[in-house]
């Protein structure tokens, strides 16, 4: 039987399409990055998801705790938003793996099909299809975590609160939650930072009624939903990078925002 397969989208554009400029610029983010060290168990992650070029640096932060934990393999629950396509629910995605310049990443097939058939959540290829937020983290697991199977979920008009509860009864199936957000769009760097320190006392603290009404992020839903699984498992949440496109690769005037936060437990 033929494999089904979603093919890249974004290759070439959100980052290299070639596999080995792909490979050596993932490899190189990694040996850069230098996350804080911290007490207890990884359970998620909150990072970014523009182009390489500019969000890379914070996002491979992340990556870099992945990549000490020496997992041989695992299933993360990819969670971040839809850009392109308008709908009401959360949806995953029923094919057998992701496809990106360095190859394929494997589905948890198991936990799409019991999502699907609870009618947990939505099946919605046109929304999958072109989006970023998910498949730019692909090639960052492709490299630290070769073995990893994924369970990816977009948010469209959905309540956090329902979405945590229902992402919840998969928790004890999965090693992971990557959640793929950027944080406050198109102001200047001092006002981008103002904003953003506002997202990071709102994640640290796990204050969601902070997060809700005085935070900027593209992907809030998926954010929210983790904080609110973090405030019912007792998990803490840590900023661990922060930066934007004016100290990254852009210019100072109108930049984006990128944080990345670990969220553990004990």
């Amino acid at each position: 039987m033929t494999e089904r397969i979603r093919t890249a989208a974004v290759a070439g554009s959100f980052y290299p399409a070639s596999p080995e400029r792909l490979r050596r610029t993932v490899e190189a983010l990694l040996v850069q990055a230098n996350p804080p060290a911290f007490e207890g168990k990884l359970r998620g992650l909150i990072v970014p998801h523009a182009g390489y070029i500019y969000s890379g640096p914070v996002a491979a932060t992340g990556y870099k705790l992945i990549q000490s934990l020496s997992l041989s393999s695992a299933r993360i629950l990819m969670l971040g938003p839809a850009h392109y396509v308008y709908f009401v629910g959360a949806a995953t995605l029923d094919v057998d793996a992701w496809q990106t310049p360095l190859g394929l990443v494997k589905s948890s097939k198991e936990l799409i099909a019991q999502a699907l058939k609870n009618g947990d959540l939505l099946d919605t290829p046109d929304a999958h299809a072109p989006e970023h937020s998910l498949e730019v983290q692909l090639p960052f697991l492709q490299v630290v975590l070769p073995h990893c199977t994924i369970f990816p979920v977009l948010t469209g008009e959905c309540d956090y609160r329902e979405l945590a509860r229902v992402l919840s009864s998969y928790l004890d199936e999965l090693d992971l939650v990557i959640v793929s957000s950027d944080l406050s769009h198109y102001y200047s760097y001092d006002e981008a930072v103002q904003r953003d320190a506002v997202a990071h006392r709102a994640i640290e603290q796990l204050d969601i009624r902070l997060m809700e009404d005085h935070v900027e992020a593209c992907g809030k839903t998926a954010i929210l939903t983790l904080m609110q699984i973090a405030r019912e498992r007792g998990w803490s949440a840590k900023l661990l990078d922060y930066r934007n496109s004016g100290d990254t690769a852009g210019d100072k005037f109108r930049v984006v925002g990128y944080g990345c936060y670990a969220f553990v437990e004990g």
